[in-house]
């Protein structure tokens, strides 16, 4: 592993600021990037999904735990494991009671979705002491209608936008792997007067930028939902002497 030069005060002063100009440029880009997701058209899901959980039969909306966002994180278990996946399950393991907190706070429920059956995701929820709703998806059209089981016998090929010739293409044997086989993903939902609608899908190496509560809102229709408010009685001066940190 190679270590950072060594350097004088001054010298490392003059880089930090430079670097300091390009984090502002892709805060702002990021910024701009969230705005246009926010700005994606919304898509009714019409199929009558039924999930299994553990107090019985539910739906999609229901998952919504009556608030108006839902954000789903597609974990890979296929119904033949006996344990989830180590990649999901570490990722799961650093969510902790305040993440859930502090997007409750934004009219926002995370819920799990997994495509083994519920006995298996329930035991390998107790032995990670989660206490995450996690829904099964065994035996609906779900996973795959979302692009996270890859089964060409019951859906087109396809997976994060690209279909199999696109692989193919770019040199991928990606589709040559035994189906059906299951891949990680996380997907928006908005519900608008008890009606659904699908929002946004992210997955691969989309996965792997997590930054706390407000990176997951930043990924939503309604986003984080707050506006920076003056105090009352601020003066013009006070006023215009408040940071912009983003610029």
């Amino acid at each position: 592993m190679s270590l950072p030069r060594i350097g004088t005060p001054d010298e490392w002063l003059a880089a930090r600021t430079e670097l300091l100009a390009k984090e502002k440029a892709f805060t702002r880009a990021r910024d701009a990037l969230n705005t246009e997701r926010r700005n994606l058209p919304m898509v009714e899901v019409s199929k009558n999904y039924v999930f299994d959980g553990p107090a019985g039969d539910v739906r999609l909306l229901d998952m919504f735990e009556g608030r108006r966002q839902l954000i789903v994180y597609h974990f890979m278990f296929d119904p033949a494991w006996e344990e989830g996946c180590p990649s999901c399950t570490a990722g799961t393991d650093e969510l902790s009671p305040g993440f859930l907190d502090h997007l409750h706070t934004r009219d926002t429920s995370y819920a799990m979705v997994s495509r083994a059956p519920l006995a298996k995701l329930e035991r390998w929820k107790a032995e990670r002491g989660w206490e995450l709703p996690w829904y099964s998806s065994f035996e609906t059209d779900f996973n795959y209608d979302f692009g996270v089981t890859i089964d060409e016998s019951v859906a087109p090929g396809r997976y994060n936008f690209r279909s199999r010739a696109e692989f193919e293409a770019a040199g991928s044997d990606f589709f040559t792997y035994d189906q059906p086989f299951e891949m990680p993903g996380r997907s928006c939902f908005l519900q608008v007067d008890g009606r659904v609608f699908h929002t946004y899908s992210q997955y691969a190496r989309g996965l792997e930028s997590t930054g706390g509560s407000y990176y997951f809102l930043d990924l939503t229709a309604l986003g984080r939902q707050e506006e920076w408010e003056e105090p009352k009685g601020r003066t013009e001066s006070a006023r215009a002497a408040r940071p912009d940190f983003a610029s």
